[in-house]
């Protein structure tokens, strides 16, 4: 099976997303809860809320909002209080962000095939682009799409909250698009539109997820050839317990995500323990054609 383009979701099929948040909130919340001598049971109700409020169990500004510790150390700084906790949260994240073992050197393959590598997936384009960056994908991945970042505090700008220069914080090489306002996968018409942004059909493409209901399901359904990367789907227990207690997922959301759980998806390809096993059932060659342009599609918006 030849194909021109790999399209792969990122959290959990290329590297552990559920591991890496875990270990960075679950660290931070217990530094928090050290120095503020309130329990973690009294702060996810209100961490929960945060979340809620901004789309995202990522959310950078958390602690500035959290209304206990506001309440409790009312006339002082709090990230300067709270510093340790955000070190805490740096050095996990540092620790423990990794490529799952082969994706690296597949991706390399595949680069070397003259094939388009596109990254889709739901993470906001700030920590999607860190990671990303991270990872030494950029120029690897050819385009990234994500969904836009949420708002910053109205009392800040990004150059008040950026250490560096702006550069460092851009792609050098990697075209960053972002997904429609309020998309979610799985939205067929969505990877269909990032498929027309090519220039190629759907059956030029193979699409790798580690979600049989959103990705695989999604793949399908637009017509994509679909790859279960299972290796991904593995459920840390006490990390998704957390992830379930200070989720960003509304009551809606939640219902959501049954509704569409009583699927029965049987997926086309499965990659049972390595992201490399899609070279034993994929053929990739050269895309003919010259590399992406920025913001082809009306729907699928640059970042630039």
């Amino acid at each position: 099976m030849s194909k021109k383009v790999l399209i792969t979701d990122l959290d959990n099929t290329l590297f552990d997303w559920v591991d890496v948040w875990y270990s960075c909130f679950s660290a931070m919340l217990q530094e928090i809860c050290d120095i503020s001598g309130l329990s973690a049971d009294e702060l996810k109700p209100e961490i929960r809320k945060v979340h809620q409020r901004h789309g995202t169990s990522e959310y950078s500004f958390l602690i500035e909002e959290l209304p206990l510790l506001k309440q409790f150390f009312p006339d002082k700084d709090l990230l300067e209080v709270f510093r340790p906790a955000i070190e805490r949260y740096r050095a996990e994240r540092a620790r423990t962000l990794r490529l799952y073992s082969g994706v690296a050197d597949t991706l390399l393959i595949v680069k070397g095939s003259g094939a388009l590598i596109i990254g889709y997936t739901e993470s906001m384009a700030f920590y999607s682009n860190y990671r990303v960056r991270k990872l030494g994908l950029d120029g690897v991945i050819d385009k990234i799409f994500s969904p836009k970042d949420h708002d910053i505090p109205k009392a800040l700008s990004r150059e008040d909250i950026r250490k560096y220069p702006s550069s460092r914080y851009e792609f050098r090489y990697t075209q960053h698009h972002h997904t429609p306002a309020g998309s979610l996968k799985p939205d067929p018409d969505v990877l269909k539109e990032i498929v027309g942004t090519l220039g190629v059909g759907v059956s030029e493409c193979v699409y790798v997820g580690d979600s049989l209901h959103k990705d695989i399901a999604m793949a399908q359904d637009a017509g994509v050839m679909d790859v279960y990367a299972e290796y991904g789907k593995a459920q840390h227990t006490s990390a998704y317990q957390l992830l379930r207690e200070v989720t960003h997922w509304s009551d809606a959301d939640v219902e959501r995500e049954k509704r569409i759980t009583t699927r029965d998806v049987k997926p086309g390809i499965t990659l049972r323990s390595s992201f490399r096993e899609i070279i034993e059932h994929v053929e990739f060659r050269s895309w003919d054609g010259s590399r992406p342009t920025q913001g082809s599609d009306r729907n699928l918006e640059s970042c630039y």
